[in-house]
């Protein structure tokens, strides 16, 4: 029995001898990760928004009087000069009125030289004293009177003549006709659009904004537009108008951006507008180092004296391509974890390399 307590006691103590760390054995190897140095640097950041081509200036078109539209002579896409026909009317009735203005007139014509003659007669048997004073003025009133009625009468004709005018559809400018609302043979009610016309001169492009790229941040006069069809057609322009409203359908603001007036960019062609936003001093972090703390966003700061990490809560004012803007959080010369932060923890001694920010 005490030869086999002897047996157990060696093998027992041979085991621990085998246990326990060699002599001169050291620690485990650090984990290796890349850090980057926060810093305060001017970032320029924006967004590419879609809009399309217009003419700076589009009148809607139409009829001052109502009417069967008998003739159409343009149609969208013709452009058109100052005063060329588009469309007509019936003008039936208003030639009608215009042939009773003329008569009327003809008559009011001659019963004013009857008045004359007749003024003119008691004015020299006034003279001649045969013809007493009542009588003169009752020929002076008719004269007036007569005379009364053919400016009424001149008036009433100018009316016909220009009643009649309306019933032809004139362009009021150079330019082109973007858009056709009726046809031959249907009624046109007065001052009811017929034709768009797009004038010829200066253009904008047009882009409806979501509102919150104007929310704290003032946007760069200057807008690199890209025709979507040919991206080799670029243009730097000016914001020249931004809406002081939103659009309560769609939540946008309308922002135009003027173009002058030899761009190489069809009406109504699709465009992209690159708007930036004026640069400011912020903090930039890759993509890489963002991590999750209690489901807010964290990144891993490692203390330069221990070597340790620690998960810190930040605020994130904005995401770009590749990285994001640190708002609150951090301080400009620590030092972030940006490759290699998916395995850490807390306090974990790490050995880190330091890379450049992005």
């Amino acid at each position: 029995m005490k030869q086999i307590l002897s047996v157990l006691l060696i093998a027992s103590a041979g085991f621990l001898t085998a246990c326990s760390p060699k002599e001169g054995e050291g620690e485990p190897d650090l984990r290796q990760v890349r850090v980057v140095t926060v810093e305060n640097s001017q970032v320029v950041s924006g967004g590419a928004v879609t809009g399309e081509i217009r003419a700076r200036i589009e009148t809607d078109l139409s009829f001052r009087v109502g009417g069967k539209i008998i003739d159409r002579q343009v149609d969208v896409g013709d452009h058109v000069r100052a005063g060329q026909v588009l469309a007509r009317i019936d003008a039936e009735e208003q030639q009608a009125d215009l042939a009773v203005a003329e008569a009327n007139l003809e008559a009011a014509v001659a019963q004013r030289i009857q008045a004359e003659l007749a003024f003119a007669r008691q004015q020299k048997l006034f003279e001649t004293q045969v013809t007493p004073r009542s009588a003169l003025d009752q020929a002076q009133e008719a004269l007036s009177t007569a005379q009364g009625s053919e400016r009424s009468a001149q008036a009433q004709l100018g009316s016909a003549k220009e009643a009649l005018s309306y019933t032809e559809l004139k362009a009021d400018q150079d330019g082109l006709i973007t858009a056709r609302n009726a046809e031959v043979g249907q009624v046109a009610q007065a001052a009811s659009p017929i034709f768009t016309l797009a004038q010829d001169g200066p253009r904008d492009a047009i882009f409806e904004v979501v509102e919150t790229l104007f929310l704290g941040r003032e946007i760069q006069p200057e807008v690199k537009i890209t025709l979507l069809t040919d991206p080799e057609r670029q243009v730097m322009a000016k914001v020249r108008e931004i809406s002081p409203t939103i659009d309560s359908s769609t939540g946008t603001v309308k922002v135009k951006v003027g173009l002058g007036v030899n761009v190489p960019m069809p009406l109504g062609a699709a465009v992209q507008g690159n708007f930036l936003y004026e640069p400011q001093a912020a903090m930039v972090l890759p993509w890489s180092a963002i991590s999750s703390k209690d489901g807010k966003p964290a990144v891993w700061v490692v203390d330069p004296a221990s070597s340790k990490v620690a998960l810190r809560v930040i605020e994130v004012e904005d995401y770009e391509t590749g990285h994001f803007i640190v708002k609150q959080g951090l301080k400009p010369g620590e030092s972030v974890v940006a490759e290699g932060g998916k395995f850490l923890r807390p306090d974990e001694k790490v050995a880190f390399e330091k890379v450049a920010a992005q």
